[in-house]
């Protein structure tokens, strides 16, 4: 076995790069297609989802393809190679194993647990299958990471450490309320009619929305996601199908918009999205901060040479409003923020308090110290410098369109984020919020399936690595049988059948119990680590014919694949 898969994915690439990397359908067959097609590679699927994009393949040289593969993932992305390799990853053999079954069971997802990584799965290697690039190696892989998947989710509460990325971004929207009390009576517009948006359909129909709108760029699709929401029995939701060219008119209709589409730019722009809200929020004027932050330090800037009549120590009852009190008197016990304040107002420049904060500890101590001991020395005194006024800020008007988007790249205009009425939350915005969520007891339990799902598949691809030897075996055995047979009837032509059936028993009989050992016990060892040197030793020891091995593994080559064309299970 020599699998390598060669990826990227939201614990090794920023959203960004993420996003630009993504692949469409159609890209993903090319790939695939060129994957087998480099000389390296024997086999290749691909597994691209909303926060990840990994290559695996069954390859007879480890640096060489980790090369091409690499290649092929900038070619096809359109990123080009020396911007996305920092952020790639490489696991080899029993660790892409590994790595593959803790995808499936929901382990290195942005919110541990959840379940739709396991259709994605399915849906990768029909893909492969379709264009013929997985073989015994692969085939068997994703089918086994599937069965993984499930056993975790039967057999342990890995459900409660997360949820379905869906879930995950409702509960974000709702901001600690609970999602079927803030979605109850909303309208609700998902646009894209694929499977993360059929999911969102559901999960706000069954949240209690008052209607579902569906927008689909084939409205044989929309239609068909508005017949499963209104006739199934779970929920009593008004739905109906609209084409694309609606949404500007359906997003000033909405109140929960949620979008996943394969489109390659924007579906919603800042612009449609401010045009949805107009009206129905009072847009408060805007205050530059910054300017109002200028013209504060340029008021409150100390003097240059400050004169004796200021005083100092400050008469507290004297301070005049605005002022701080912080003289020379005031200096003892101060901290090492406020002591930096000091010395850059010494030095006649004003110091944001959050700057401050980048220099703690002894050292910063005595650098503040020994600046503001300058500072005296020179002008005599640590000045005073006028309190910042407090400025109000506007707050925002509270949510009146909610937009969830989990398309990559991005449906929604990032610029849609500062604009009043909105609150937008996207797959940045889910992996910041994710990124320190808790993990559930029952992780462990996962992960130790995980070991124990990785020795077993390891044991049977190294056993099943020597089968095909041990069947040539025993053909050869068979065929020495059959002809010690036919010559002891050339030298016994009176021999009676009674007497060759068991003549000719007797002899397979010896065969098979001379076999029986050396076969079971290569075959244990060809399933530890490092096992699969005995096949060849055994085929040097019964100078076994090469052609004769690779016609047996045909043989189950084509019986398998007879099998998988009807599909994953």
């Amino acid at each position: 076995m020599s699998l390598l898969v060669v990826g990227l994915s939201h614990r090794s690439a920023p959203v960004s790069v993420l996003e630009r990397a993504s692949l469409s359908v159609e890209a993903q067959t090319k790939l695939l297609q060129d994957t087998v097609a480099a000389e390296p590679a024997s086999e290749g699927a691909v597994l691209a989802t909303c926060n990840r994009i990994e290559l695996y393949a069954d390859v007879d040289k480890f640096h060489a393809g980790v090369a091409e593969l690499s290649t092929l993932l900038a070619q096809h992305s359109g990123v080009g190679l020396e911007e996305l390799t920092p952020y790639l990853y490489v696991h080899y053999e029993d660790r892409a194993v590994h790595h593959m079954f803790s995808v499936a069971c929901g382990l290195d997802s942005m919110v541990v647990g959840e379940g739709q990584i396991l259709g994605q799965i399915k849906d990768s290697l029909a893909r492969a299958q379709e264009t013929h690039t997985a073989g015994r190696l692969l085939n068997d892989l994703f089918q086994q990471a599937l069965r993984v998947g499930k056993r975790a989710h039967s057999e342990t509460g890995i459900d409660r450490a997360g949820q379905s990325l869906v879930t995950f971004g409702l509960e974000q929207l709702a901001l600690g309320t609970p999602v079927e009390t803030w979605a109850r009576g909303k309208k609700a517009l998902v646009i894209g009619a694929g499977s993360m948006s059929s999911l969102s359909a559901a999960t706000l129909a069954r949240a209690g929305v008052a209607e579902v709108v569906v927008a689909n760029r084939t409205p044989d699709r929309a239609e068909r996601l508005v017949r499963i929401l209104t006739e199934g029995d779970a929920t009593d939701v008004a739905a109906r199908a609209v084409p694309m060219t609606s949404v500007p008119f359906e997003l000033t209709r909405a109140d929960v918009v949620v979008s996943c589409t394969g489109a390659t730019g924007l579906v919603l722009t800042a612009d449609m999205v401010a045009a949805g809200v107009e009206g129905r929020v009072e847009t408060a004027p805007v205050v530059d901060l910054d300017a109002v932050a200028e013209e504060d330090a340029r008021e409150s800037a100390p003097p240059a040479q400050p004169s004796a009549e200021d005083g100092c120590p400050v008469d507290l009852p004297t301070v005049r409003p605005g002022f701080s009190v912080m003289g020379e008197a005031a200096v003892a016990g101060m901290d090492a923020a406020t002591l930096e304040q000091h010395g850059a107002w010494a030095a006649g420049s004003a110091v944001d308090r959050r700057d401050a904060a980048r220099g703690t500890g002894p050292e910063a101590d005595a650098e503040v110290i020994g600046a503001l001991a300058q500072a005296a020395s020179a002008i005599g005194r640590i000045p005073e410098r006028r309190r910042p006024e407090a400025v109000d800020v506007p707050q925002r008007p509270e949510p009146v369109l909610f937009l969830l988007d989990l398309a990559m790249p991005r449906d929604v205009d990032a610029a849609a984020h500062r604009l009043p009425g909105v609150r937008l939350v996207d797959i940045e915005s889910l992996a910041e919020a994710s990124a320190d969520a808790p993990l559930a007891a029952d992780v462990d339990q996962v992960r130790r399936i995980v070991s124990d799902e990785v020795a077993a598949f390891g044991a049977a691809q190294r056993a099943a690595h020597i089968t095909p030897t041990v069947v040539a075996l025993r053909t050869m055995a068979a065929d020495v049988v059959a002809g010690e047979m036919a010559r002891l009837e050339g030298r016994l032509p009176g021999l009676d059948d009674k007497h060759r059936a068991e003549i000719t028993q007797t002899v397979r009989r010896v065969v098979d119990k001379l076999l029986h050992a050396p076969t079971v016990r290569v075959k244990q060892l060809a399933a530890e680590p490092g096992g699969a040197g005995y096949a060849d030793a055994l085929r040097t020891l019964f100078d076994l014919d090469p052609e004769t091995v690779a016609s047996v593994s045909r043989a189950e080559e084509s019986t398998e694949k007879n099998a998988e064309n009807r599909g994953p299970g």
